[in-house]
């Protein structure tokens, strides 16, 4: 079995230096994806505000459902994602992502146009209301397996025996695609909804995903079948799989034959029923998923990354509203405050813009100080950048608190994206490795749901900000134990000044 599975696998050969055209169409299809995500993402919370305008109770489920979601689910998708072909999974992820965001889009038509459907048939707007969610949440699962296929897997094939200044650059492209959807594409679909109307934003949304789909396959198929080393790794990946797969079962066997034959009838059964049980366990994806996981080097990085995740900003009528994105609750709550959908969608864009600024410092600061250095910097510019919020609560004016408060997390994000850029994953992993890290972001992000609605008298919004604190310190002194046993010293005793003159002196 194992000589066969082998045979099917063709070598991995050189790379030549790929095709511009084909590295642009990655660009595009990228650019596509993920715009049609990030009108969603923006325009969810204003949906959800005006189906149900009393209250923040739907925007707050949804935030919920689509972060458990990811949380429950991650490990999963990316053990799924390592187990099929690269070409599956486009096909499955792309179909999926776009059908379920059509069927959202064309719920939140129904429930705009029929608005009454809660006084008069409340199961049909409860009904339209599960299949927003349960949409949602198939949509962003299917937007993450397509952001492992092409962020963990693809930019690293593309970039192999290339110089390494490549791949620091296709990741920082990627990401700077992402963030300038997240910028632009709330502005727009903010627009939309101020000056024509909500029903047409939800319409552009559906007929977005709809057309879009038929283009990214084109592109993503054109990509995949124009570089021969992506057909290459996923033959590879999937036959590794196999591989490892049969040497389980031939492992089990051969132990099942070394039990000793003398033993009682009862008790040998005892004993393969245990072993049974302690296998099946051990085969469940999820379980085999996070075991791939902790042993991996990245694992202590990736939970101090997790840790960012775990932040809480303010509460607003027992409301939740997370620091670390500007995401459905904080939309809705604007909204709901009379802020228009436009100005919202500024406010969003200023924070990417941020964003984008960390992939043009990363680079730079990569190609000089090395990828862990870069880590460590980033980490601890943004604790410093968020002293502000901690100095913010004794401060009388809430006026004046808000603005410091905001102000030092937006300029914290440009650390926070650079830490996040600063992720290395062992070749053979890293697709498990990324299902469970946005599994784990996810759920600290619902963590910091539940310890909001914990401690939601805005009275107590100090403890919140001194927990996030906490969070953020913890996070940082966990990548310096990492940056330690990599390096083997946090920094150049010998390089800095006070230290020359204290060497020189003695």
């Amino acid at each position: 079995m194992e000589e066969s599975v082998k045979l099917r696998v063709p070598p991995l050969t050189g790379q030549q230096e790929q095709p511009l055209a084909l590295i642009n169409y990655l660009y595009i299809g990228h650019f596509l994806a993920r715009w049609g995500t990030r009108m969603w993402e923006f325009s969810v919370g204003l949906y959800m505000i005006n189906i149900w305008p009393e209250s923040l109770l739907y925007a707050a489920i949804y935030g919920a459902v689509e972060s458990a979601s990811i949380a429950v689910c991650g490990p999963i998708i990316g053990r799924w994602v390592d187990k099929l072909s690269s070409l599956k999974v486009l096909q499955l992820w792309l179909v999926t992502q776009n059908l379920s965001f059509v069927i959202a889009g064309a719920s939140v038509v129904a429930l705009l146009i029929h608005s009454s459907l809660k006084f008069t048939h409340f199961s049909i707007f409860m009904l339209l209301v599960l299949l927003i969610n349960v949409c949602g949440g198939i949509g962003v699962l299917s937007t993450l397996a397509g952001t492992i296929l092409i962020e963990r897997e693809w930019l690293l094939v593309i970039s192999e025996d290339q110089p390494p200044e490549l791949l620091t650059k296709m990741n920082s492209v990627t990401r700077r695609i992402d963030l300038c959807c997240k910028l632009l594409a709330p502005v727009i679909t903010g627009f939309i909804i101020s000056f024509v109307s909500l029903k047409a934003s939800a319409i552009t949304f559906a007929l977005w995903n709809a057309v879009s789909v038929w283009v990214e396959y084109w592109l993503f198929t054109s990509v995949y079948e124009g570089i021969p080393a992506l057909g290459q790794s996923s033959q590879k990946r999937m036959a590794r799989f196999l591989q490892c797969d049969q040497e389980m079962k031939n492992l089990t066997s051969e132990e099942d034959s070394l039990l000793p034959v003398t033993e009682c009838s009862s008790e040998l059964a005892h004993r393969k029923w245990n072993k049974k049980v302690s296998e099946k366990i051990s085969e469940n994806p999820y379980i085999a998923a996070w075991r791939v996981y902790l042993q991996q080097e990245v694992a202590l990085p990736g939970l101090a990354l997790a840790l960012l995740f775990f932040t809480v900003l303010r509460v607003i009528d027992g409301i939740p509203i997370i620091c670390l994105s500007f995401g459905t609750l904080m939309t809705a709550t604007l909204e709901w405050e009379g802020i228009p959908a436009y100005v919202i969608g500024l406010g969003r864009g200023i924070n990417a813009v941020i964003g984008i600024a960390a992939t043009v410092v990363y680079p730079v600061l990569q190609s000089r100080i090395s990828t862990i250095r870069t880590g460590l910097w980033s980490i601890w510019s943004q604790w410093t950048c968020l002293l502000p919020c901690i100095a913010a609560i004794w401060i009388q004016s809430g006026f004046l608190s808000s603005y410091i408060l905001m102000g030092s997390v937006a300029t914290s994000r440009l650390g926070l994206w650079m830490f996040d850029l600063s992720d290395l994953v062992s070749e053979s992993d890293r697709l498990i490795v990324g299902g469970v890290q946005s599994s784990l972001q996810s759920l600290m992000e619902l963590l910091a749901y539940v310890m909001g609605i914990i401690i939601s008298d805005p009275r107590d919004f100090w403890k919140l900000a001194v927990i996030s604190f906490q969070a953020v310190t913890l996070a940082a002194f966990l990548y310096c134990i990492h940056s330690y046993h990599v390096r083997k010293h946090l920094f150049h005793f010998d390089r800095m000044l006070w230290a020359k003159c204290f060497l020189r002196a003695s």
